[in-house]
């Protein structure tokens, strides 16, 4: 169970995770040595996975955020497996959520626009093994979006 400070510092890593170790160390209340060592601990407990910065996707040319269903033509362990194992090579394929419901997986991607979007669909997507059928949302606005976890 993590504690009022452990939270503290978890709080402020993800609204800045290149903050010093001292001024964390001033915001959470604690010696620098304490707050660098209770780092290292929630490092170790996995609560901290990893340090990321956040990109403009605008910038870097790939504005169009797409969702996209994935239905399987089989729902065996082998054909799961090689589609878990092809996605995650896909670099324009952000994440990839095994759902319930009426399709099996859900994909986020970003590519440059709607052409990219359809030669990443056709080359990439639909020639992964076992994929039936797709459906496709483009995001027309983001509204919220954020990896920062609720810490309570």
């Amino acid at each position: 169970m993590l504690d009022k400070i452990s939270k503290k510092i978890l709080s402020e890593l993800q609204n800045d995770g290149r903050i010093s170790n001292v001024e964390l160390a001033s915001r959470v209340n604690l010696s620098p040595a304490a707050c660098l060592e209770r780092v290292r601990k929630l490092q170790e407990a996995g609560y901290i996975l990893t340090y990321t910065a956040q990109l403009n996707p605008q910038l870097l040319d790939v504005s169009l955020l797409v969702f996209i269903e994935v239905v399987l033509d089989r729902t065996t362990p082998d054909v799961f497996d090689a589609f878990k194992r092809s996605v995650q090579v896909i670099p324009e394929v952000l994440e990839c959520h095994m759902v319930a419901g009426g399709f099996d997986y859900l994909v986020k991607a970003r590519v440059k626009d709607m052409n990219a979007y359809r030669e990443f669909l056709g080359k990439s997507l639909l020639q992964l093994k076992g994929v039936r059928e797709t459906h496709t949302y483009a995001v027309m606005e983001e509204v919220k979006n954020t990896s920062k976890l609720p810490i309570r």
